[in-house]
């Protein structure tokens, strides 16, 4: 049955990542026998600026009816001056909550190669493999009431609400629990109940769906010090598990241990295993158009598509490979490039990576 994947590049340096992502689809389809249609939509500033919203509703028609979702960035310096809630970044959070992509999935694994470009020794980083399951259509991000408000005293007061549901709590739970148990089965669930009432009911419902997965080694720690264990000995985790907020600092903080955050991937699944897949970083305006991005995350984010929505595991294990393959060659972009590499451009990076698929 014909999978239907929505492209939607957004803005910045989306368009041109994308661009190479799809190429690697259209050899997927045209070679190895994928059987998809690809259609392409927009989001973010591009969609404000063809339809007047950041999640349009022709958007919101093409998602929905989509397997699978494949995203860019969203953002730029021209809309910092929109009311917020015709901003790029409301697209991104209208579609998570939209489809109900309440399981973020980001992975955060050292190539060998790039063991030079992690900001930490080699040592501390070498054969990394960490996964942070995040929590991401509840937590501040979405809580209410929120804004800015006028005090008797004339003075403006900035408010948002950290608010987390039983029920939201034990879903990301279980897939936490799920993913652990096909990895090293070892989950760590970040929170900060020693202060916030929230936090405290989250470390309880952890607890309580934990007793459903008696292989899976539970351990709790609080976000702070997740930050330093994070810098100081990060092979110590296997999966993570927290919030809308804390998830998004800390899997950033994950991505430079790699050597660059343009080199993570990340999934946003439902219930059924329907997902949106995108790069962890932003949309880079300052680089947009130069051919200098790295698409290496988003053509990994096609191969975890291909893993999670479109049940192609050895499609996907054929992306991973393509991809080793060019950093084996020695093939950067500009934020991995070391001495005794050979730089090369967004566009240059992507035909590598056709190159080597087809070669595999």
């Amino acid at each position: 049955m014909t999978k239907k994947i929505l492209v939607l590049p957004g803005d910045g340096i989306g368009k041109e990542i994308v661009a190479e992502a799809v190429k690697v689809i259209n050899v997927l389809k045209a070679d190895f026998g994928l059987d998809a249609e690809v259609v392409e939509g927009v989001i973010g500033g591009a969609a404000y600026d063809a339809e007047g919203h950041p999640y349009p509703e022709v958007t919101q028609q093409q998602a929905r009816a989509a397997d699978a979702i494949l995203l860019g960035a969203v953002g730029g310096y021209e809309y910092d001056d929109l009311p917020r809630d015709l901003r790029p970044e409301r697209g991104l959070l209208g579609i998570r909550a939209d489809l109900e992509l309440f399981s973020n999935l980001r992975p955060a694994i050292l190539n060998a190669e790039l063991a030079d470009a992690s900001s930490l020794k080699p040592e501390v980083v070498a054969d990394l493999d960490i996964m942070i399951v995040r929590e991401l259509t509840g937590g501040i991000y979405f809580g209410e009431p929120r804004g800015i408000r006028n005090l008797e005293n004339g003075e403006r007061q900035g408010y948002n609400t950290l608010v987390y549901k039983e029920s939201e709590i034990d879903r990301i739970a279980h897939s936490a629990f799920q993913i652990a148990m096909k990895r090293d089965k070892r989950l760590c669930s970040v929170d900060k109940a020693n202060v916030l009432e929230v936090m405290e009911l989250w470390h309880e419902v952890v607890e309580r769906v934990g007793k459903e997965y008696p292989e899976v080694e539970l351990s709790h720690m609080y976000v702070d010090n997740a930050a330093m264990q994070l810098v100081k000995d990060p092979k110590q985790f296997d999966v993570m598990v927290t919030g809308n907020m804390f998830g998004d600092i800390l899997s950033d903080a994950a991505a430079m241990l790699t050597g660059s955050i343009g080199m993570l991937p990340s999934a946003s699944l439902d219930a059924n295993g329907k997902g949106m897949y995108e790069p962890i970083h932003g949309s880079a305006p300052d680089i947009a158009g130069q051919g200098l991005a790295n698409p290496l995350a988003t053509i990994m984010s096609v191969g975890m598509m291909l893993r999670y929505s479109l049940d192609q595991s050895e499609l996907a294990g054929k992306v991973d490979a393509a991809v080793e393959a060019v950093l084996k060659a020695g093939l950067r972009t500009q934020d991995i490039y070391v001495d005794g590499t050979s730089k090369v451009s967004t566009a240059e990076m992507g035909d590598a990576v056709v190159k080597a698929l087809l070669a595999a």
